[in-house]
């Protein structure tokens, strides 16, 4: 049996005009690239873990004559708007008083529901739905 020429009298030519060169290595991204792109992954995660609670967990702003569904504790109340025919509904709001957490401007026998958004303050002043 024979054993094949070895390559080494065998020379390429050289690539002709139009024909794309052979790709060379591509450099690995540098440090400050890895770390950047790390950076970004955790502001993101941070914008979206604080974020999305800043704007869904927001108080209801209803208006007078709106209807709401109270749900949730005392301390930790959850308030959603509802049309007055929806069953849900069980809160009609008489009043909004502003600018304040006092629960005692609410006329007796209503029930008081006191909220905070940002720099805004009020109280919503709320009977019963009756269905």
């Amino acid at each position: 049996m024979s054993t094949p020429p070895s390559p080494q009298g065998e020379h390429t030519a050289p690539p002709t005009p139009g024909t794309p060169a052979p790709e060379a290595a591509k450099p690995k991204g540098s440090k400050a690239k890895k770390f950047l792109r790390f950076v970004a992954i955790v502001v993101v995660a941070i914008v979206v873990k604080f974020g999305i609670s800043y704007f869904f967990n927001s108080p209801v702003r209803a208006e007078a004559g709106d209807c709401v569904k109270v749900t949730g504790s005392e301390n930790s109340p959850e308030v959603e708007t509802k049309g007055c025919s929806d069953k849900d509904a069980n809160y009609k709001v008489l009043k909004v008083v502003e600018n304040t957490f006092d629960t005692g401007a609410c006329t007796v026998g209503e029930a008081a529901l006191a909220q905070q958004w940002e720099q805004e303050k009020f109280v919503l002043c709320l009977e019963p739905v009756k269905h």
